[in-house]
């Protein structure tokens, strides 16, 4: 019996709170102590930091390192310059960086492109792995486009390969590129919901036994026993199709990929119903 657990919600510090973390380290960090500090503001730092207090101490630091002399005071404009190439706003291990692949793979899959290639350049200027993020175009094609566009698998697989031979900087180009190909391209996910549908359906039905009209006949044997008897060569008949039973007995004419509203897939439902008619309900 799994036992309850309790879940917190992280939420960001104050100002004062801020503040309070800030003002401790400069009394009680080893580096900091060391250094002869002028902090005049801290208005620029507190936003930076995004109530995070982590943030705000990594930040501090990359600004007290990027003071040219123990004289120079720590101003809103010396933080923004000091800290607009050096600072990653982007953590790879933390949450921040889950809500903006979120935000990334939600775009594309909203239709946005603008949005999209926003997110993207995000986690580009946070140091994200370009492979990582071409992984995940690579997945959305399948889940999210489908075959409403069956190109951008392609489109997808080709960006993959492409960062890998190229990296950076130049993959970001790339990236743009089918980002906003897979962004701008009809949605379906049907391809998806199918083999869900088909992998709930063996969980309810187990591992029926395949029809002796479609198991494969290597041996005598099997043919005398009726392998592959009854089979159908499809190519043998008009239009290459010839309506036979090839799901198991007690599962036939049940619809597992329903085709998605798109003019992709609107033909594949044409098709299916043209030879199939009534049997799957298309």
């Amino acid at each position: 019996m799994l036992s309850r657990c309790q879940v917190y919600v992280l939420k960001e510090l104050s100002k004062e709170d801020l503040l309070a973390v800030l003002h401790l380290a400069l009394k009680e960090d080893e580096f900091l102590k060391t250094k002869k500090i002028d902090l005049q503001e801290t208005e620029s730092l507190l936003q930076l930091s995004g109530g995070d207090a982590r943030k705000l101490l990594n930040t501090f630091e990359i600004v007290v390192n990027g003071l040219p002399n123990e004289k120079t005071p720590i101003t809103n404009d010396f933080v923004v310059k000091t800290i607009q190439q050096n600072l990653v706003r982007y953590d790879k291990t933390g949450d921040q960086h889950y809500d903006i692949v979120s935000a990334y793979i939600k775009s594309i899959r909203g239709s946005d492109p603008n949005a999209a290639v926003y997110w993207l350049a995000r986690m580009l200027e946070g140091g994200e792995d370009p492979k990582f993020i071409a992984r995940r175009l690579l997945i959305l094609s399948s889940e999210d486009i489908g075959n409403a566009n069956p190109t951008a698998l392609v489109i997808a697989n080709n960006c993959f390969q492409a960062v890998n031979v190229i990296g950076m900087p130049e993959s970001r180009i790339i990236l743009s590129q089918a980002t906003i190909y897979l962004a701008t391209s009809p949605k379906s996910n049907a391809s998806y919901l199918a083999i869900n549908n088909a992998q709930e359906l063996i969980k309810q039905t187990g591992n029926l036994s395949v029809p002796l009209a479609i198991r494969n006949a290597p041996t005598k044997l099997m043919k005398e026993i009726g392998y592959g008897k009854e089979y159908l060569y499809s190519h043998n008949y008009e239009g290459n199709f010839k309506a036979q039973e090839f799901l198991p007995d007690e599962i036939k004419n049940t619809k597992l990929y329903e085709p998605g509203n798109n003019p992709k897939e609107a033909s594949f439902r044409a098709f299916l119903k043209q030879n199939w008619k009534d049997k799957y309900g298309y």
